[in-house]
This record gives C-alpha cells, sequence and structure tokens, in this order.
C-alpha cells in the first residue's frame, strides 16, 4: 500500500521524537528540522526582535548569515543570538581593496584534493586585479590569482548550473581623441572563467566588435551561454560550451608554465592570465530578442521567456513566449496598469517551480505555465494565487470644496505607491522554510512604517505579520533578508548605512 502523503498537521514534539528514534534518513533530516523551525516561527509566543544595529560610511553587504562592512574588511556573523565579529582584516591600500566578493561553498557530494576546499570561502577581486580565496570564517588567505596587468577587471558573477564564476573587465571606451586620429577601438571587454572545488582556470575571452559587432552595451554568463546586450535594445545568447570547445588555443592550469605567456606560469604576477579563448567568426546565435532595458528572463517548465517589446505602447507590460518557437502563450501579456513612480516588477520564482511571481505597488500575483512539452497548442498562463494590499478602495475625489465653498480641482492622482499609502516594497523567498516575505510599508502616521508579512509559499495564505522598529523612508534604497530565524534590514541614510538585525525571541505575555 502506498504511503499516505495528504498534507496533515504534524507537531514539533512529534518530529523531534522520530528523529531521536532514528525514524528519519538522512535525506530528511533537514527538512524534518526546517519543519520544526518554521512551527516555531509561527507560533504566537515567538516574535522577531531587533538585537543589533550598526552604522558605517561604506555599502554594507549580507550573504548566507555573514554581514560584511568596510569592503569586506570586517565580517560578522548572524549564528548566534546577537551578531558578533568573525574577523577583521588589516587595512588595506587603495589599490588592493576590495572591489567585488562572491560567498563559496563546496557541494557535499564531491571529496577535493584539499581540506580547505571544503569550507566556505570568500573569493574577493581587488582593485589591482588580483582574486583572493579567503576563509570565509578566519579571513585566512587560501590562495591568490594576478589576472592581468593589461585589463582593469572589476565585477564577479556566478555561473551557478556550470559551477562556475566570472570575473568582467571594465567597458573600454572610445576617447573623442582616439577618433579624431582614426584609432579603432575593437576590444570592449575581458572576462576571466573559473571553475570552482577547486579553483581551475578555464580561461580568459576578448568580446569585441569584429566578432559581435558594433553597439555591445553588457556582457554575463547564465546557464550555460554568453548574453551579449546590444544599444539597439537586442539581446543575443550564444552557446558558451561552443565558445570554449572551438576557440580555445591552449588549455590554462594555474601555477603551471603556457607558451602564451613565453613560458611564464598562469596567474602569477605581473603576467597573469593570457586570453586563450580567441574568437575569430561569430558564434551561432541561439536567441535573440529585442526588449525594453536588455531584460529578458528564461525559466518555467516548458521553457518560456520573458520580456517587454521595446516600443514605446508596450511600455508596462510583460510578454512571457516560449523558448521553442517564440508563440505567445495564452493570457501572455501580464500588465498591472499601476500609475507609480517604481514600476512592477516580474521574474521566475526562484523555488525552480517554474512559477511566476510579478510584484505591483498593490498586488502580487503568482502565476504559472500550463503546457505540455510536445504539444502543438500554445502554452497558458494562470494565476496560482494573489495577494493584495488592505486599502480603503474607494477613488480619492479630484475636486475638493473649501469651507468658502469654493471648488478647487486636484491637478494629478494620487501614485499607486504613494508613501501614505499601504503599498508592496519587496518580496523574498526563504527556500529552506518555503516562505515568501513580504514587505509593506504605510506612511499613514506621517513617518514611513514597515512591516513584513509571511505567506505560505505554495498557497499564498499569510501566516504572521513582523513589525520593523526602524522607520522607512522610501527615499533611500533598502535591502532585506530573511534567512531562517534571522532578518536584516540594510538601509541608506544619505552617504551612510545602517544594519538592522532582528532575531526570533520567544515573548513573555
Amino acid at each position: 500500500m502506498a504511503p499516505d502523503r495528504r498534507n496533515r498537521t504534524v507537531n514539533s514534539a512529534e518530529l523531534l521524537i522520530r528523529r531521536s528514534r532514528g525514524v528519519t534518513g538522512a535525506g530528511t533530516l533537514i527538512r524534518q528540522n526546517m519543519k520544526v523551525l518554521r512551527s516555531i516561527i509561527l507560533q504566537e509566543n515567538r516574535n522577531f526582535m531587533k538585537v543589533w544595529s550598526k552604522t558605517s560610511k561604506s555599502t554594507i553587504m549580507y550573504e548566507n548569515g555573514k554581514i560584511y562592512f568596510e569592503y569586506y574588511q570586517n565580517c560578522y556573523s548572524c549564528v548566534h543570538s546577537e551578531p558578533h565579529i568573525l574577523y577583521k582584516l588589516p587595512k588595506r591600500s587603495k589599490l588592493e581593496k576590495f572591489e567585488d566578493a562572491l560567498l563559496c561553498q563546496s557541494p557535499l557530494n564531491k571529496t577535493l584534493a584539499s581540506p580547505s576546499d571544503h569550507k566556505p570561502s570568500l573569493l574577493a577581486l581587488t582593485a589591482n586585479n588580483w582574486l583572493y580565496r579567503l576563509s570565509a570564517e578566519t579571513g585566512e588567505e587560501l590562495q591568490r590569482v594576478y589576472l592581468s596587468s593589461s585589463h582593469k577587471f572589476r565585477y564577479l558573477g556566478w555561473e551557478v548550473s556550470q559551477e562556475m564564476l566570472y570575473v568582467k573587465s571594465v567597458q573600454n571606451k572610445e576617447t573623442s581623441s582616439a577618433r579624431q586620429a582614426g584609432i579603432t577601438q575593437n576590444t570592449v571587454m575581458h572576462l576571466a572563467i573559473f571553475r570552482i572545488f577547486p579553483l581551475q582556470i578555464v580561461g580568459t575571452v576578448e568580446i569585441n566588435k569584429k566578432v559581435f559587432g558594433n553597439g555591445v552595451t553588457d556582457v554575463v554568463l547564465s546557464q550555460g551561454v554568453l548574453a551579449v546586450s546590444y544599444s539597439n535594445k537586442s539581446v543575443k545568447l550564444y552557446s558558451f560550451e561552443h565558445i570554449v570547445h572551438r576557440y580555445t588555443t591552449e588549455k590554462l592550469v594555474l601555477g603551471e608554465q603556457s607558451s602564451l605567456l613565453g613560458g611564464k606560469r598562469v596567474g602569477e604576477a605581473p603576467f597573469g592570465i593570457p586570453v586563450n579563448i580567441k574568437i575569430t567568426d561569430c558564434p551561432p546565435v541561439l536567441f535573440e530578442v529585442s526588449c525594453s532595458n536588455n531584460g529578458v528572463q528564461i525559466g518555467g517548465y516548458p521553457w518560456h521567456y520573458i520580456y517587454t517589446p521595446p516600443h514605446k505602447n508596450h511600455k508596462g507590460t510583460h510578454h512571457i513566449c516560449s523558448l521553442k518557437d517564440n508563440t505567445m502563450a495564452t493570457n501572455g501579456i501580464q500588465n498591472m496598469n499601476c500609475c507609480s513612480l517604481e514600476s512592477d516588477g516580474i521574474f521566475f520564482h526562484p523555488d525552480d517551480s517554474g512559477r511566476i511571481i510579478h510584484v505591483g505597488p498593490t498586488t502580487i500575483n503568482v502565476l504559472k505555465i500550463l503546457g505540455e512539452l510536445n504539444s502543438g497548442l500554445p502554452s497558458k498562463v494562470v494565476e496560482d494565487f494573489s495577494v493584495v494590499t488592505h486599502r480603503n478602495n474607494n477613488p480619492t475625489s479630484q475636486v475638493t470644496v473649501t469651507a468658502s465653498g469654493r471648488t478647487v480641482k486636484r491637478r494629478f492622482h494620487q501614485l499607486d505607491d504613494d508613501p501614505d499609502r499601504e503599498t508592496f516594497r519587496m518580496v523574498e523567498y526563504e527556500d529552506e522554510l518555503d516562505l515568501l516575505a513580504v514587505v509593506v510599508t504605510n506612511g499613514e502616521e506621517g513617518e514611513g512604517r514597515a512591516h513584513i508579512r509571511l505567506h505560505d509559499n505554495q498557497s499564498g495564505q499569510l501566516q504572521r505579520t513582523i513589525d520593523l522598529v526602524e522607520p522607512w523612508d522610501e527615499t533611500y534604497r533598502h535591502e532585506l533578508f530573511f534567512d531562517k530565524d534571522t532578518i536584516v534590514h540594510i538601509e541608506q541614510k544619505n552617504t551612510n548605512f545602517c544594519c538592522h538585525v532582528y532575531k526570533l525571541k520567544a515573548t513573555r505575555k
């Protein structure tokens, strides 16, 4: 007989008893633990209390339970009841300043050569083109690679599906003096690509106009493709695997000699990593679309893409089409019809369900795509569930009569994201608890306030509400992270930044 798979409530005590008896296997232990934590978080006698705040003159970053200050120099852990400092690195000069960083954690199913490879590490890019691998727990230097003395590298990015990272250089701009002298600058930028677990070099590739054409504005590596954006509002996708296979002139190994460097060692100063992926002709274009703001997203099942056409009459609309044949899905044009300063946002759900989250100032729609892989019929976009703000829906009159009897007509309608009205600001997904954290602001009392609504990710049902203590000024930038029993709110105030940390606590009645 098949086991009973109906959804039913199991209390935390029962789950803990099962775990102590070894009833749960290794594969289900973490899931059971998260069920226990979720039930605790949603209890009425538990609440998120503000336990810590810290300001900084520089940008504050949060990643996986760690808060970074002073350009990743100082690291605080959020594991305990109150954040405490993990490490503080010695002061660095402007040339050695960390420009960008990524947190790297090795998979559990691999045996790696070095014990340090199994521990979390911070990959940090310096202003003088060094890539460091530091221990995420101590800040100890584990590895360093010199990139180049010719190209200025500035940005780091993940290619998660291929377990790779890429380092991107600044874009070369043609100067007016070079144009007057008739000098053509064909090179747009460079990408240095690494495999991780352990750190290995794939190579450096040059993006130039002779191959990819004029008007290249940006390049990213994602889901196995090289995505190239153009100034004419088009995006072209190329197979990165095809590029590596066809155009690699020499395989490189960090620390070993290379003929491209005249026998010098790869990754050592001042030689760095040579361009060993030399694209001589334009690779086949896998996919091309014209879109507003060079924004196209791919996901869903079967594969679909979301984009906004670059024409004025399509502004504010999001088109959902099949990647296979570019067919528009039924109900594939989504439009919030909102009048707001901030545009609505739409993206594929990060829970890998293939659903779509569409966030507007008053409504959040979670959509799903219905369609068969080999069906000749178009797919269909339907609403899975919807969340709305608690507003007085009576429209504000555009005509006001003063005490003297004079009629005054308003010039402007009130915006949907007006700070005085309850407004959705952002949505975060907590994958381990399967909860959506929705940030809602309301300035009816004269001062901007925010709270977080926790919704069940499967049904959209509201589970509980958490108030933030500090005011929320919508004129500044905000970031919010919901990470199991921790909420981190990072805000910018003029030239200062501030980090607020909330932890789950038992409340006394």
